[in-house]
């Protein structure tokens, strides 16, 4: 199966944190949407704000989901109270869930990187929830659509490798 990601530059925050990376400019999240569609499964991470849920959710197809990402260590900035200490990420698995499978929390609670060399990079326990999170299985092919450090593709590299030895929940 083919299996994709999405964690573009977060609504209203392309220019401040990637103005020098062209590529990364304000995402139309209806036409990234129905790209992820066509995938067999599929996640797309998204900021809590406010103006980002309204205008993210309603566009969530039939049969998909919202998990978080919570941080008990955040970034936290000046004026902004409360602080957000939370991600949504919209997915479709890729298969139905089986009694012979752990279950998979909607949640998953982990630190933001730090010094990663791009502002939002995720952690590899991240990494290692999603796949779960999507039913991957070390066939399956991800494709990370917006690579950014490149993290994606090596936590799946090495989750493929030690899948069954991963106790991270």
């Amino acid at each position: 199966m083919q299996i994709a990601y999405a964690d573009p530059p977060y609504m209203r925050q392309a220019r401040k944190h990637y103005s020098h990376d062209p590529k990364c400019a304000e995402v139309d999240h209806r036409a990234l949407i129905s790209q992820l569609c066509e995938y067999d499964a599929w996640a797309l991470s998204m900021s809590a704000a406010t103006y980002s849920i309204r205008g993210i959710a309603p566009l969530m197809p039939e049969g998909s989901r919202m998990a978080a990402w919570v941080k008990p260590f955040a970034s936290f900035k000046k004026g902004t109270d409360p602080a957000y200490t939370w991600e949504p990420v919209i997915y479709k698995t890729a298969r139905k869930w089986s009694k012979d499978v752990d279950t998979v929390k909607d949640h998953i609670v982990e630190p933001i990187t730090m010094k990663k060399g791009l502002v939002g990079a995720k952690p590899l326990r991240f990494c290692f929830w999603l796949f779960a999170l999507l039913g991957a299985t070390p066939q399956d092919e991800i494709i990370d659509l917006f690579p950014g450090t490149g993290i994606v593709t090596d936590a799946w590299e090495i989750w493929k490798k030690n899948s069954e030895q991963l106790s991270i929940f």
